[in-house]
């Protein structure tokens, strides 16, 4: 082959190299080119609380199971169920004629020996009446006003009234119905406070102290509900040789009444606050081999920084080291990224419309 021909066969080689390395420069160009969307927060400080997680079963802490004193028919049910009753409110009435009867024979009796007594007291004879008979009368006299008030107590207690202040939660009779001494006629139960009943292992008890927070989550609620405040109101002082937990008892105010008694709950109780410390979102962290990171916004990069968690709140988090307040870290679209990758910051809106292209 002679020169020509070869200038002729390498012209070729030479101009499509040529036109694949600038190919491949405009390439890599519009590459580097590609911006990452993402979206930003600051970093800010704040308060932040530790809690201790577990579960609660709530109980009323007053609840009557109302029964009959006496037995007879039922004449009237003053109440139904799910009705809020006061404290000594009528709820039934039981017929009490005979009741009635032995109550109008009790006050004859106390009357005749009242009389008696009286007759032989206006005596000018005292002298031919005996110590004995007078004692004997007197002792009889507070027999019969003792059979008299029994009666008396009787016939009240055919007034069936509500002990508590609360809820009918159950009905058990009829109208009708004979009442047997003894049996349940209605269930009571106040629901104005709860108690949510804790089980703790021991190594707890030198963290918990009276009138500590707790919250109060219920599976139908949703996350953007606020949980229920709670308190520690009660602390048992021995712990249970078997299952090594000691019992804890909360306060539940419940006075919009959307809890109710039997509930299976979710608590968290705080323990601790440190006050015034960096925070970032909790969704903004990256979990990597057990490392936490966050992407922080330098100029149009995102620098990959590894970070130091503490205390987590809900949807917050402490950070302890790595990142100074006031920083811009990526809360959105930092699953895309890398060290140093291009960015670019746009809101929330662009950034959910641009997932969803």
């Amino acid at each position: 082959m002679d020169s020509l021909q070869k200038v002729k066969f390498i012209l070729p080689v030479l101009f499509v190299a040529a036109l694949t390395a600038c190919e491949n420069e405009e390439i890599a160009k519009e590459e580097e080119k590609y911006a990452v969307p993402v979206e930003t927060t600051r970093v800010i400080q704040g308060d932040v609380s530790s809690f201790y997680s577990t579960t609660a079963t709530l109980e009323a802490p007053q609840e009557a199971n109302v029964v009959s004193r006496i037995s007879g028919l039922i004449e009237s049910i003053q109440v139904e169920e799910g009705d809020r009753v006061k404290q000594g409110q009528l709820l039934a009435i039981i017929d009490s004629k005979r009741q009635r009867y032995d109550l109008d024979r009790s006050q004859a009796e106390v009357k005749i020996i009242q009389q008696e007594l009286e007759r032989l007291q206006k005596m000018n004879n005292r002298e031919f009446i005996s110590a004995d008979a007078m004692a004997k009368l007197e002792f009889n006299l507070q027999a019969a006003t003792a059979k008299r008030d029994l009666a008396a107590l009787q016939v009240q207690e055919s007034m069936v009234r509500s002990p508590i202040e609360g809820i009918v939660a159950m009905r058990h009779i009829k109208t009708g119905n004979m009442a047997k001494e003894f049996e349940e006629l209605f269930y009571i139960v106040n629901q104005d406070q709860l108690h949510g009943i804790v089980h703790l292992p021991e190594q707890q008890l030198n963290s918990l102290k009276l009138g500590q927070q707790a919250h109060i989550f219920t599976n139908s609620q949703s996350t953007q509900d606020a949980p229920v405040q709670a308190h520690v109101a009660r602390i048992s002082p021995i712990v249970d040789a078997q299952s090594g937990t000691f019992k804890v008892t909360l306060a539940v105010p419940n006075q919009q009444a959307k809890l109710k008694a039997g509930m299976f709950t979710r608590v968290e109780l705080k323990y601790d606050t440190h006050k015034n410390v960096i925070t970032v979102p909790y969704n903004a962290i990256v979990n990597q081999d057990n490392h936490h990171a966050l992407y922080v916004i330098n100029g149009k990069n995102a620098d990959r920084r590894e970070v130091q968690l503490g205390y987590r709140e809900a949807d917050t988090v402490e950070i302890i080291s790595g990142i100074s307040s006031g920083e811009q870290i990526v809360i959105r679209g930092h699953q895309n990224l890398k060290d140093q990758s291009l960015v670019e910051v746009i809101d929330a809106l662009d950034v959910a419309s641009t997932v969803k292209q």
